[in-house]
């Protein structure tokens, strides 16, 4: 990181409890992370046929204007091979998957489409989780609805940091947050994929993910 960028990362200046978003895979955290009983992991993954509909249209946005835009068989393809920055899909999401079989106290794994359908059964789970439940009163009175409200894609896609700032990252690039927010609707895919994509994508996904037990809706 260059120098004017380690405050932004020195996270002994944020006050405690932190709170940190990453792509990170598990293997790659730290051991002072997993090994430690002070930290927790909500993990949230989603359809592999949205995700890869998701991630070709964003590297798009982020594209140099001087080269082409990225097809979406090319874009299959290289999800189909595991070629992405943070590696393969399967590897990614196994990893937190079976973390969190093992160790369930410290890893919440969750799927995109739980918390589409049942979000406050999700958001109450979370407190649970967290060691902050709601109590009786604060269900009565409407707090949790409010949170999903808060946090829901209508709400944050449409705020204005969200529709008119940019992210900034190291060696000058930036990204419009704008481009972090799209439908945000399950299967989407669809309008997207062809038959032979979509067949491909879930055989991949059943051979990959069958022995674990961790299977998406075909």
């Amino acid at each position: 990181l260059y120098e004017k960028d380690r405050s932004r990362f020195d996270l002994d200046g944020f006050p405690s409890p932190r709170l940190l978003s990453s792509h990170i895979p598990y293997t790659s955290l730290p051991n002072s992370m997993t090994d430690s009983q002070s930290y927790r992991f909500i993990y949230i993954c989603r359809d592999p046929k949205d995700v890869l509909v998701s991630t070709w249209l964003f590297m798009n946005k982020l594209r140099p204007k001087e080269l082409a835009p990225l097809s979406l068989e090319e874009a299959f393809e290289l999800f189909c091979q595991g070629i992405s920055p943070y590696g393969p899909f399967w590897d990614h999401v196994l990893g937190y998957w079976r973390a969190s079989l093992e160790t369930p106290e410290k890893i919440m794994f969750l799927k995109h489409e739980e918390l589409k359908k049942e979000p406050f059964v999700v958001v109450k789970s979370l407190g649970e989780f967290l060691g902050y439940p709601f109590s009786l009163e604060e269900e009565s009175e409407g707090v949790v609805e409010e949170i999903v409200k808060l946090c829901g894609f209508e709400n944050l896609s449409n705020l204005e940091v969200n529709r008119t700032s940019v992210q900034k990252f190291s060696k000058g690039a930036t990204v419009d947050n704008r481009h972090f927010f799209r439908e945000g609707k399950v299967g989407d895919w669809k309008n997207y994929l062809t038959a032979e994509m979509v067949q491909g994508l879930d055989e991949i996904a059943y051979h990959n993910l069958l022995a674990s037990g961790l299977l998406f809706p075909t």
